[in-house]
């Protein structure tokens, strides 16, 4: 009788859990201490953690639940579960409110203000107030999903700053080192449970303490709140299939067909942006027939299935320029493009000769790849150590970023239109553009403004486009136009070659200036610089303005210094991370992106490696659903793939960050689709993240863009509190999916499930999406 709460992932999943047992081989039994058979208390059990930021040693855990995981039961994975739940749960218990504790601000940081300059929210209440109505902020866009999500941002700022540095965000590696020792010394006499789940060590420790902590009984109060929670997040769900015009390819916020043709005008492309329903589908888009398993990387890159993207018209309008061919029952890229019929290699040596300075994969590492094609360019970059972001719009092209996914290469639909991408100002190390459409040269240069605001100072522009190299009087007078524009912009032209032998085309490579020295001088003021009040950050659906940003000189600004080369940069702590700001988990800045480093390689190394039965050679594309500094992306460094972080609207703004590091990521709104193809993603990881998006936004929605995302037989592992744990596993067991694994600790909990090939027999018609 010494447990004194009841822990609600438990709770009528036994039968559950039973069944997994059964169906899976290898799995590890569950442990149930005597102490702690019924879950922990959810007040006041742990002060030994309060100053943690999720840096606990390993093997402090002891599990209250343990569901079965489709590999030899690698241990650590548990331990690590309870290190971060242990933290979160001091945070809920020391006063912060349900969202922070839903959202764990230890692992996962949205729960802070962030530092001063760099939180998104603060630079949106800056845009609103000092800049014109032509450009709104995200805030505008927060207001339409929630009236009350401002407050609840301020709320989350004021109680994180208050027990920012106190309240559990403080304890060091060293702490989490002397506990390791001290426990492992204890621990050998009390444990229970030798040579099981657990090795002996800290547990039994830490299970003393929490039992003795918590020595009150839980009240009926809390155990009938539970039980409700309980049995309303176990309801019973119903899935339907998604009937659109665009089928198997259904992305709900580019096939907006209603709102599409009410458009007053489709010259700046509106008809390819965003325009998201007001209420998110929560029905299943359907596989396209005789869909299997993607081909693995590095071979996708040369040959995809056919009947996965089952599109011929690009191999018709494109196969001369070596783009995409039909051969039998596969799609396969040579690995050209229009302008490098011959191979992307050569192509991307040929810059590199041409600029010296550019050194792939060493200076230059994150790149915009505009107008991408089928992506060939970034997915023969991966050889050279960089990563590029390559978007294009959706149907230009009939479905050529659906290619470069499917192929195992990062891209995204997206135009250059009438609104500013969702990249921070001056992040990109290099900016690339081959034959990619776009009339930089028109309306005052407004589309290259917009390139020069998301490139770094010292960054280049990189253009082989026909006005480079071709003599026709349209190409002759369109690089005329660029050559003013350019040199308007104070941007160097560093060289301007002669035709390729092997491609036959030019390129052309412009350096941005790293100081204001050029604006200055300027005997015309055009393009203006922007006003001082112009966040550069603020990125979230703002209208494009035709304005140049000043270069940041001041030393302890971004942007003033070149990051330091790759591999180095990813570790190092960006020079713009001042000690006097407070950091997202309410350290120093400088500390607290340690830790979450630490943290995260911590978890990957021990846990999602070897813990969790995932095959990692077969995962390839994978998204972080809420990244904070990138810790989740830079521990699996090592592996053949790469990780889109996306950062959240309503979260600090920390992508500069994980720019800085040679990552890379983009702004998105969980209450809206992603600007990606179904089937997009081998893998999802999603820390803390359903139980705050739940709050504003419809969670069955988030769970069906999950399913759309994610291919059949893709994983999605999240950590979040146990109600909302509950509450997914029993949405994706609807959904036929397969329940890899559910521990929980303390009210918190990780869940691991596996896609399957389901779809529902009923259809819902998305009136909307009707072409």
């Amino acid at each position: 009788m010494t447990s004194s709460s009841v822990v609600p992932v438990q709770n009528g999943d036994e039968s559950a859990a039973q069944e997994k047992k059964n169906e899976v081989k290898d799995q590890v039994q569950p442990v149930i201490d005597e102490n702690n058979g019924e879950g922990s208390s959810n007040n006041g059990n742990t002060a030994q953690f309060e100053d943690n930021p999720g840096d606990l040693p390993e093997d402090a855990t002891k599990g209250d639940s343990v569901s079965p995981v489709k590999d030899d039961g690698n241990t650590q994975e548990n331990q690590e579960n309870l290190e971060e739940n242990k933290v979160d749960e001091s945070k809920k218990d020391d006063g912060q409110s349900d969202s922070e504790g839903g959202e764990k601000s230890n692992d996962s940081g949205e729960s802070s203000g962030g530092q001063g300059d760099s939180a998104e929210e603060n630079s949106e209440e800056k845009k609103s107030d000092n800049e014109e109505s032509n450009e709104k902020s995200e805030s505008d866009e927060n207001e339409k999903k929630s009236d009350s999500d401002d407050g609840e941002k301020k709320s989350d700022e004021s109680s994180s700053e208050a027990n920012g540095e106190d309240k559990g965000d403080g304890q060091t590696e060293e702490k989490a080192e002397e506990n390791d020792t001290k426990e492992s010394e204890k621990s050998s006499d009390e444990s229970k449970d030798d040579g099981q789940v657990f090795p002996s060590g800290a547990q039994s420790e830490l299970l003393n303490e929490t039992t003795t902590q918590n020595g009150s009984f839980s009240t009926q109060a809390a155990e009938s709140k539970n039980e409700k929670e309980t049995q309303s997040s176990s309801k019973e769900y119903s899935w339907k299939v998604c009937n659109s015009t665009a089928g198997p390819d259904y992305i709900p916020c580019l096939d907006n067909w209603e709102a599409i043709r009410h458009l007053p005008s489709t010259k700046h492309y509106e008809h390819r942006e965003r325009h998201c329903p007001e209420e998110p589908p929560t029905c299943l888009v359907p596989l396209p027939e005789g869909y299997k398993r993607p081909i693995e990387w590095p071979k996708s890159r040369e040959k995809i299935w056919y009947y996965n993207v089952p599109h011929t018209k690009l191999a018709e309008i494109k196969g001369h320029q070596n783009w995409v061919k039909v051969t039998g029952e596969y799609l396969t890229f040579p690995g050209g493009g229009t302008q490098f019929k011959h191979g992307a290699l050569h192509y991307i040596d040929f810059i590199e000769e041409s600029v010296p300075d550019i050194a792939w994969g060493k200076r230059s590492r994150v790149i915009l790849d505009v107008g991408c094609g089928v992506a060939s360019f970034g997915g023969f970059l991966f050889d050279r150590n960089v990563l590029a972001m390559s978007f294009a719009p959706k149907d230009e092209h009939e479905a050529q970023v659906q290619f470069a996914l499917e192929r195992g290469i990062p891209a995204v639909s997206a135009v250059m239109g009438t609104k500013r991408l969702p990249y921070p100002g001056r992040v990109f190390d290099i900016v690339h553009c081959a034959r990619c459409r776009v009339p930089w040269h028109i309306e005052g240069g407004k589309l290259l403004l917009e390139l020069n605001r998301v490139l770094r100072p010292g960054g280049y522009f990189v253009w082989s486009a026909t006005p480079v190299y071709q003599k026709i009087p349209e190409d002759v007078e369109i690089w005329k136009a660029m050559a003013d524009l350019t040199k308007a912009m104070c941007w160097e032209l560093v060289n301007k070659t002669s035709k390729d032998a092997v491609n036959n085309v030019a390129v052309a490579t412009f350096r941005k200036p790293t100081s204001n020295e050029c604006y200055e001088q300027r005997s015309q003021q055009e393009p203006p610089l922007c006003p001082e009040s112009d966040d550069p950050n603020a990125a979230w659906n703002v209208p494009l303005q035709s304005c140049m940003h000043k270069v940041p000189v001041d030393e302890s600004e971004r942007g003033s210094q070149w990051p330091a080369q790759w591999p180095a940069r990813l570790d190092k702590t960006p020079y713009w991370l001042l000690s006097s700001q407070v950091g997202v988990y309410g350290k120093p800045a400088p500390e607290d992106f340690e830790a979450d480093n630490k943290h995260w390689k911590r978890v990957v190394t021990n846990s999602y490696i070897n813990g969790m039965g995932i095959n990692w050679s077969s995962v390839r594309n994978v998204m972080d659903m809420r990244a904070v500094y990138g810790g989740f992306a830079a521990a699996l460094k090592e592996l053949n793939l790469w990780v889109m972080n996306v950062v959240t609207i309503d979260s600090p703004d920390t992508l500069p960050i994980i720019y800085e590091r040679g990552l890379f990521g983009m702004y998105h709104d969980w209450c809206e689709s992603f600007s990606t193809y179904p089937r997009s993603y081998d893998l999802l990881h999603a820390d803390h993240l359903f139980s705050k998006v739940k709050k504003r936004c419809n969670i069955v929605a988030v769970a069906a863009e999950v399913d759309r995302m994610l291919r059949p037989e893709g994983k999605l592992i999240v950590r979040d509190n146990v109600e909302t744990i509950t509450e997914l596993e029993s949405m994706f067991k609807a959904m036929q999916w397969e329940v890899r694994m559910t521990y929980s600790k303390d009210k918190e909990g990780l869940l691991c499930v596996q896609k399957s090939m389901w779809r529902p027999k009923e259809v819902e018609t998305i009136k909307y999406a009707i072409a």
